[in-house]
């Protein structure tokens, strides 16, 4: 039987929990007490930062919503008629201009 790498990590962390349980109990109880604010100051500072940029990527990706829709109705005029159409799903033309085969554009079918 091959010692492959799943094992070899398996041992390791084991060992690494082991050694962990081992320096635990050896603690006093103030240090047992210090450790576990320590991780929850930290907790409470990686949630802070989770949250900080949650805000900033929601704040980034409605700017860039609203910068792509200025940007597409400034080249493209009939474009935001054409996607609320699309998106809204009813039966009703998005516009009533003729294209050059003789059909009409924008109608959405369902």
């Amino acid at each position: 039987m091959s010692v492959n790498s799943k094992h070899l990590a398996t041992f390791l962390l084991g060992a690494a929990a082991a050694f962990g349980a081992y320096k635990y109990m050896k603690m006093t109880d103030e240090e047992k007490e210090k450790l576990a604010n320590d991780i929850k100051e930290k907790a409470n500072k990686l949630k802070d930062s989770a949250l900080d940029a949650e805000k900033q990527a929601m704040d980034y990706f409605n700017e860039l919503k609203t910068k792509g829709a200025d940007a597409m109705k400034e080249y493209m005029p009939k474009v935001e008629e054409f996607f609320e159409g699309l998106f809204k799903g009813g039966s009703k033309t998005t516009s009533s201009s003729t294209a050059g085969n003789g059909t009409t554009a924008g109608t959405n079918a369902v």
